[in-house]
């Protein structure tokens, strides 16, 4: 497990999948993931599975359960997972705050520590955020912990900015 100030960090295990439902088939916070469409609770359990593959039993990667530590409630998810550009495989921080916690630095938080570990103890020379321009929350997390427009590509037939932060 691994902690920032306000949360602890974990691997998602099954009993999370409640949790992950609830998170990736509300609306609000799929909107600008992927395709933009809640998950059904099997799209939950492929997600999960998709999650846990890019793992490869290195506890620093993939998405895992944020959770605040004032309450112990799961409050989103956030963490490194691999993305293809332009044929090249990049390491992405994503993060995935639930509505109740939106606007109180939680996705700023978790983000900023992910893109350490990813630069301090994976060695890597940088990583990159996938966002759709009307995203301006994410924009702001990205832009906080250091990041820049790289570039636009297009993903699911929508432009999307590649954010990129460089040692």
């Amino acid at each position: 497990m691994h902690e920032t100030e306000r949360l602890l960090i974990r691997p998602y295990t099954s009993d999370d999948m409640t949790f992950l439902e609830s998170l990736v088939g509300d609306p609000r916070v799929v909107r600008y993931i992927g395709n933009g469409r809640p998950r059904t609770k099997e799209g939950a359990r492929l997600f999960f599975n998709w999650n846990l593959s890019h793992t490869k039993g290195d506890d620093r990667l993939g998405l895992q359960v944020l959770i605040e530590k004032d309450t112990g409630e799961k409050i989103g998810h956030a963490g490194l997972v691999p993305q293809e550009i332009d044929g090249v495989m990049e390491l992405e921080v994503g993060y995935w705050i639930a509505p109740d916690h939106w606007g109180k630095g939680f996705a700023t938080e978790a983000a900023a520590a992910f893109k350490d570990t990813a630069i301090h103890q994976l060695d890597k020379a940088r990583v990159i955020a996938l966002i759709f321009p009307d995203n301006m929350a994410s924009r702001r997390v990205a832009e906080k912990i250091g990041m820049v427009v790289w570039k636009t590509m297009t993903r699911y037939g929508k432009d999307v900015l590649v954010y990129r932060y460089t040692r």
